[in-house]
């Protein structure tokens, strides 16, 4: 396809054909193109309505073992939305549980746009397994 994408290039260059023509030709090969595994896997992008993590792997028994989570991003957005509600004695409180549990995570700073920001680079997120027969995905659809 890029060999026929520079030769309709080089039409339009040397005035054989109009960039009309050349936009529709190149539209043409693109439809006729068979889909890629790339553009098979892409989610279309729009506003994402689940959190998705899958894990298939083996168990210390041999055993195959599987793990398919999927989060309604919403209830995650109306989350965040609440803690502003909760009064800042609460947050404190919480934050030094949450803390204590193993969980650093400061409910303060909690905002909605941030959430939108840790969706959208959900797509470019790289899982590490130490397991090497182990597959973990985390996307957001």
């Amino acid at each position: 396809m890029k060999e026929q994408r520079k030769d309709i290039l080089d039409m339009l260059a040397e005035g054989k054909i109009t960039a009309a023509e050349a936009e529709q030709l190149i539209a043409a090969l693109e439809r006729d193109q068979p889909p890629t595994a790339a553009s098979r896997d892409a989610r279309p992008k729009g506003k994402a309505k689940y959190l998705r993590v899958m894990v298939d792997a083996v168990d210390e028994d041999g055993e195959p073992g599987r793990v398919n989570v999927r989060v309604p991003l919403q209830l995650l957005r109306a989350g965040v939305r609440l803690t502003a509600l909760i009064p800042p004695q609460a947050l404190g409180t919480a934050n030094a549980e949450l803390t204590k549990s193993g969980v650093p995570i400061d409910l303060t700073q909690l905002k909605p746009d941030q959430l939108e920001a840790l969706v959208d680079h959900l797509d470019e997120m790289t899982v590490e397994v130490d397991q090497p027969d182990a597959k973990v995905r985390v996307f957001c659809e």
